[in-house]
């Protein structure tokens, strides 16, 4: 294959081909790099494209991927993928896209990080001309959609996925047009965006979790394991949230997680507050896991500068990218952990992309956990001040060998 052209040259073709006059989406240039509305951010939703960077996204082939008015672009190279970085199960995936009529492309669900056959180690939903055996909608070598959408080229289209154990649906423009039970389903995997033949790019990309089960009954702290003889006071607050406050100390879940999606909200009661949400902790020692660090401060009012690794972050391991929720405000937080794989969001926007490459080791701190371990929320000193609320979590399903 010849040589990709210098990317300046990439990008500008590209620019033409989208056309100048796309807008940002809303939110994706903002001071505080919002993507998602209150609602869907209630409802659990979180992007897995910034509007603006590729972080959070891995290339399987040398193609030209590149961010252009707000969308992901690709329009020469080697065929391949450029695929996410975490793993999902059960979900819920909603994006747009826009291409030329004659363009195949796909997005491939739970697939492995280089599939080999779309009909066994991943399901691609078509982006394909209806002349194609598995025109747009369909899962190629599984079903094909139930009806060949009208897809005008160069317009954006939404495309709807949704994975619930062994059955996968997807709309197209708001109409549902494929339901596919898999007899051996695959469990969790990659998701990936498909160069093959032709231009294409994708925006609005949204994913929701499925599964997640309430880990606090906003009543008592059932389900939790305190520790009396540490400083720190968790309560339960007359509208129903976790609070915690004075010194040091941790509640700790009676359950454990190994791979596992957390969702939660959280607001902090004061400036600069400093706490924490560890996990894969060995049960009953003091805060002996990953943590996620929650701490809104920046250095030089500079967001793009976390002060102590940033909320989101993995503490002493990577900080945050950027610090996206402010003191004295709910935000929502997503973690994602998956083998040696850690990825954290906050307020629908990807922080944090760590992978622990240590040697294998029952204590996190000397090396790579992977056994099950609890969750963790931690009380740090005397000025600890925050709640919490809506705390949910699920285990991710194993993939199918």
């Amino acid at each position: 294959m010849c040589p990709l052209p210098p990317r300046s040259v990439m990008t500008l073709g590209l620019t033409v081909w989208l056309g100048l006059a796309w807008p940002l989406d809303r939110g994706t240039a903002s001071e505080t790099h919002g993507t998602l509305d209150p609602q869907a951010l209630s409802d659990g939703w979180i992007s897995l494209f910034d509007g603006q960077t590729l972080f959070g996204w891995r290339p399987t082939s040398n193609a030209d991927w590149s961010v252009v008015n707000g969308a992901i672009a690709v329009g020469r190279g080697e065929p391949g993928l450029l695929r996410t970085t975490t793993q999902f199960s059960d979900f819920e995936l909603q994006l747009e896209y826009r291409c030329p009529r004659g363009t195949n492309s796909g997005v491939f669900l739970r697939n492995s990080p280089r599939p080999d056959d779309p009909s066994r180690d991943c399901y691609e939903v078509n982006i394909a001309p209806p002349d194609n055996r598995f025109p747009t909608a369909s899962l190629v070598g599984r079903q094909r959609a139930q009806a060949v959408p009208e897809v005008p080229g160069n317009e954006w289209h939404t495309l709807h996925m949704s994975l619930s154990g062994a059955r996968v649906r997807v709309s197209h423009n708001g109409q549902q047009l494929l339901q596919y039970d898999d007899p051996r389903p695959l469990g969790r995997g990659y998701i990936g965006l498909q160069f093959n033949e032709g231009p294409i790019a994708f925006r609005n990309i949204r994913l929701k979790p499925w599964g997640l089960q309430s880990l606090f009954n906003g009543r008592d702290l059932t389900g939790w394991k305190t520790y009396p003889d540490m400083v720190s006071v968790f309560r339960v607050t007359p509208e129903g949230d976790l609070n915690v406050r004075n010194g040091r100390g941790q509640l700790e879940t009676v359950e454990t997680f190994a791979d596992f999606v957390l969702q939660l909200e959280c607001i902090t009661h004061g400036p600069d507050l400093n706490s924490g949400i560890f996990f894969r902790c060995i049960p009953g020692e003091v805060m002996n896991g990953y943590e996620s660090q929650i701490h809104n401060g920046r250095i030089g009012g500079d967001r793009a500068q976390p002060a102590d690794h940033g909320t989101g972050g993995i503490f002493r391991r990577q900080a945050a990218r950027r610090v996206v929720a402010d003191d004295r405000r709910w935000f929502h937080k997503t973690i994602v952990a998956e083998g040696p794989h850690m990825a954290a969001w906050v307020d629908g926007y990807q922080v944090s992309d760590w992978t622990d490459t240590r040697p294998a080791h029952d204590n996190p701190r000397n090396g790579l956990r992977l056994a099950a371990g609890t969750i963790i929320l931690q009380g740090h000193d005397p000025t600890t001040d925050l709640s919490f609320r809506n705390l949910r979590a699920v285990e991710l399903t194993p993939r199918r060998p």
